[in-house]
C-alpha cells in the first residue's frame, strides 16, 4: 500500500513523498516536493494523493471535504483569483510523464508558465506568483539555474521512456529538422552568429536547433549550434549522439533535402542506419534529369527507382502537384516578364537571365523546370525488396509533424525572439522550452484539441479567493468544471 510521508524541516519547509513498506523498510517511491507554504503543502499532498490514486487504484477510508459553514457574504471581500486549477492539472500531466524525476519543482513551474503566458524568466517568477500563488525567489533562481543544464540528457531520456510506453514509440520512424532562432540583438558573439535566416532576420544573430520528433510528432531529442553553420552539417552528429545515448541499434531518420550529401549519405549507410531524405531534383545532371523524364511518365501515382551516389533516387509523379507546380511556374515567369519590360526594377526573379546589360528570360531553365512538373524526388537506402517506393512516400510525407512542432514551439511557447545573450541562459530557456514542448503536444495527442483551446478552457475554471474581514483569513472558491473542460480531462484520464 501507497503512503504519503512528510518531512518537516528546521527552516519551515516541508518535503512531500510517496512511500511503501516492503520486507519492514521504508522504500520512497516517488518524490513529489518540497513546500514552503501552506497552500504549497496542500498542493503537493493533493498531487501525491493523485499519484497514489492512479499508480495503485486504491480506495480513501475516509473522502476529503471542505466547509466554509457560517461565512457571512457580508463579511467577505474579493481580493482576485488564481488559474490554480491549470496549474495542478499541469503538475498531474507532468507527474504522468515522469518529469517530477528530475526533482526540480522550480524548473517545472517555469515549463508550465512558458505554456500559460510566455515571457522572460524574472517575469515568468513574477507570473507564478500572480495567476498561481506559487512563489520562487530571484536569487533561487539565479543559484540553481547553473545545476539545472545538466539536466537535458535525463529530461529527453524520461521523454523517450514516455513516448514508449504510452505511444510506442520504437526507434522505428525518427524524423529530423532544424530551425532558427533569432535575437532581440544585432551584435555577434562567440555563440550567437548571423547566417540564413528561417524567420528572415539576416541581420540579427541567431542559433540553429535540430529537432527530432516521433511519427506521432513529439520531440524526444534537440541540439543546440551556432548560427552560421550549414543545417546539414548538423545532421550526423545530432543522429549519432542520439543513437548514443539511447543505445539505438536499428533506425529510420527522415529529413528535408538540405540534410542529403555525399558525405552524410555514406555517414549514415557506414552507421548501418536508414534513411529517407528529400532530393532536390533541379540541382541533378541533365543526363538523370532527361532519364526521370523519359520513364516516369505523367501518370498520377507513377514511380521510378534510380540507383545514384546518395542512394536510391525514388521519383513519384503527382497530378495535384503537377497542377500547383505548373501554377507557380506561370506567376514567375509572368513576374520575370513584367521586370524584363521594366528594366528600371531592380531585381532578379527565377527565370531571368542577365544578357549584357539587360535581362531575358532563361528559356534552358524553363525547360528544365517543365519537365521537374508534378514530379517529387526522395533518396533512401531501404531495399526495394523491404519497402515499397509508395511506403518510402508516405512516410516522408509524414514530415510535416515535424514542422507543426516547430510552429507550437514559435507561436505557442513564444521561444524567440531570444532575450539571452550567454550560451548556458540561451541552453536553459531551450529545456524549459523542450519540457513545455513535449508536455503541451501530449496533451494534444491525447485531447484531439489543440494547446491553445485547451488553454482557453482551462483559463474558465478559475479560483475566487475571498477575505474575511473579521478574521483575515482567505477563502478559495472554484468555479465548476463545465462538459468541455470535463471531456479534456476524461481523455487525460485526470477526471476524478
Amino acid at each position: 500500500m501507497l503512503k504519503i510521508r512528510q518531512i518537516k524541516y528546521s527552516k519551515g519547509s516541508c518535503s512531500v513523498q510517496v512511500y511503501k513498506i516492503k520486507n519492514r523498510k521504508r522504500i520512497i517511491v516517488r518524490h513529489i516536493g518540497t513546500a514552503r507554504t501552506a497552500e504549497d503543502l496542500s498542493r503537493l499532498l493533493s498531487l501525491a494523493t493523485d499519484f497514489i490514486d492512479k499508480s495503485s487504484k486504491q480506495l480513501r477510508m475516509f473522502e476529503d471535504r471542505y466547509s466554509n459553514i457560517g461565512l457571512a457574504l457580508s463579511d467577505l471581500e474579493f481580493i482576485g483569483v488564481y488559474y490554480s486549477f491549470f496549474y495542478d492539472t499541469m503538475h498531474k500531466i507532468l507527474l504522468d510523464i515522469g518529469f517530477d524525476k528530475l526533482q526540480q519543482a522550480f524548473l517545472l513551474d517555469l515549463a508550465v508558465i512558458r505554456i500559460f503566458e510566455p515571457s522572460s524568466k524574472l517575469r515568468s517568477i513574477e507570473l507564478l506568483e500572480e495567476y498561481f500563488g506559487i512563489k520562487h525567489r530571484r536569487q533561487k533562481f539565479y543559484d540553481l539555474a547553473p545545476g539545472w543544464l545538466e539536466l537535458k540528457d535525463k529530461a529527453e531520456r524520461i521523454a523517450v521512456d514516455f513516448a514508449q510506453s504510452e505511444y510506442q514509440f520504437d526507434y522505428h520512424l525518427v524524423f529530423y529538422d532544424v530551425t532558427t532562432l533569432y535575437f532581440e540583438s544585432f551584435q555577434e558573439d562567440g555563440f550567437r552568429k548571423n547566417g540564413f535566416s528561417k524567420d528572415n532576420k539576416s541581420q540579427q544573430p541567431q542559433i540553429l536547433v535540430a529537432l527530432m520528433v516521433s511519427k506521432e510528432g513529439l520531440p524526444v531529442s534537440y541540439e543546440v549550434f551556432e548560427g552560421n553553420i550549414f543545417e546539414g552539417h548538423t545532421f550526423i552528429p545530432s543522429i549519432e549522439r542520439f543513437i548514443k545515448k539511447n543505445q539505438v541499434k536499428t533506425l529510420t531518420v527522415i529529413a528535408d533535402a538540405a540534410m542529403i550529401s555525399a558525405e552524410n549519405s555514406h555517414a549514415l549507410q557506414s552507421s548501418g542506419l536508414n534513411y529517407i531524405v528529400g532530393a532536390r531534383l533541379a540541382n541533378l545532371p541533365q543526363s538523370l534529369l532527361d532519364e526521370i523524364s523519359q520513364k516516369l511518365g505523367i501518370e498520377d501515382g507513377n514511380t521510378i527507382r534510380i540507383k545514384t551516389d546518395n542512394g536510391d533516387l525514388i521519383c513519384g509523379f503527382s497530378s495535384l502537384r503537377f497542377r500547383k507546380d505548373k501554377h507557380e511556374m506561370q506567376k514567375q515567369i509572368q513576374r520575370a516578364e513584367l521586370l524584363i519590360n521594366n528594366p528600371g526594377k531592380r531585381k532578379k526573379y527565377k527565370f531571368t537571365k542577365s544578357v549584357g546589360e539587360s535581362l531575358a528570360l532563361n528559356e534552358k531553365l524553363i525547360t528544365k523546370a517543365t519537365k521537374l512538373l508534378g514530379v517529387k524526388g526522395y533518396y533512401t537506402n531501404l531495399p526495394e525488396k523491404e519497402v515499397s517506393d509508395k511506403m518510402i512516400i508516405e512516410r516522408y510525407s509524414e514530415l510535416y509533424r515535424i514542422e507543426q512542432a516547430f510552429r507550437m514551439a514559435k507561436s505557442d511557447l513564444q521561444t524567440r525572439p531570444i532575450f539571452h545573450f550567454k550560451e548556458e541562459p540561451i541552453k536553459l530557456h531551450l529545456l524549459i522550452c523542450f519540457i513545455a514542448l513535449f508536455t503541451s503536444k501530449h496533451i494534444e495527442l491525447k485531447t484531439g484539441s489543440s494547446i491553445k483551446n485547451f488553454l482557453h478552457e482551462a483559463k474558465k475554471i478559475t479560483d475566487a479567493r475571498l477575505k474575511s474581514n473579521s478574521t483575515a483569513k482567505v477563502y478559495i472558491k472554484r468555479a465548476l468544471l463545465n462538459p468541455k473542460i470535463e471531456g479534456l480531462l476524461e481523455k487525460l484520464n485526470l477526471l476524478t
